[in-house]
């Protein structure tokens, strides 16, 4: 079983946010898959799970009820409940060094200024899980404080790549449950999402 995390803050007031495009890409999974999310008994504070297929590969796919800054407290239950270590897990996230619409599959590494991947590191105790980085960096990061930035919604004349990244970050999810990290890595790295692609 391979469990997916996509990280996020919960609640309506940052459902817009740069920082939950992970959130908005595992919502797309689940509803392609048919699955819906709940909160399973023992994970119910932490994070709302939905189960589904990917190819012959049976998944999790989970968002943290943590807030960012504490997803390591999620994945270390969501791991424990499912029985799986750090090289079964995938994790999605926001990533605000990364030009808007581009995307990157990285088989493990460091936090990169990203709070929610350092929890994640210090929590398990380990960098070597593989990571979707979906680029969120648009007009006006060079002149804002990071944590601003990504907990400012998108604005509306970009909206028309994030959607197709959201699509992009879907598609690439289902690509590394199927296919492995290397494979998908062949076929997504470096991808940028344009407003007519």
């Amino acid at each position: 079983m391979k469990v997916v995390l996509a990280l996020g803050n919960p609640g309506a007031r940052y459902a817009g946010n740069r920082h939950n495009i992970g959130f908005r890409v595992a919502d797309l999974l689940a509803s392609r898959a048919g699955a819906r999310f709940v909160r399973e008994p023992g994970l119910g504070g932490v994070c709302e799970t939905a189960r589904f297929r990917a190819g012959e590969q049976d998944s999790i796919l989970a968002k943290p009820r943590t807030y960012m800054n504490r997803s390591g407290r999620a994945a270390l239950a969501l791991l424990g409940a499912c029985g799986a270590g750090p090289g079964e897990l995938l994790v999605v996230h926001d990533e605000a060094d990364l030009d808007l619409g581009r995307i990157r599959i990285l088989p493990e590494g460091g936090a990169g200024g990203h709070n929610g991947v350092r929890s994640l590191i210090d929590a398990l105790g380990t960098r070597e899980f593989a990571r979707i980085r979906l680029g969120v960096r648009g007009v006006g990061r060079e002149s804002a404080e990071l944590a601003d930035y990504v907990l400012a919604d998108f604005d509306p004349e970009e909206r028309p790549v994030v959607e197709r990244l959201v699509v992009l970050g879907a598609e690439a999810v289902e690509a590394v449950l199927a296919e492995g990290v290397e494979s998908a890595r062949g076929r997504f790295h470096g991808l940028r999402a344009g407003a007519g692609a």
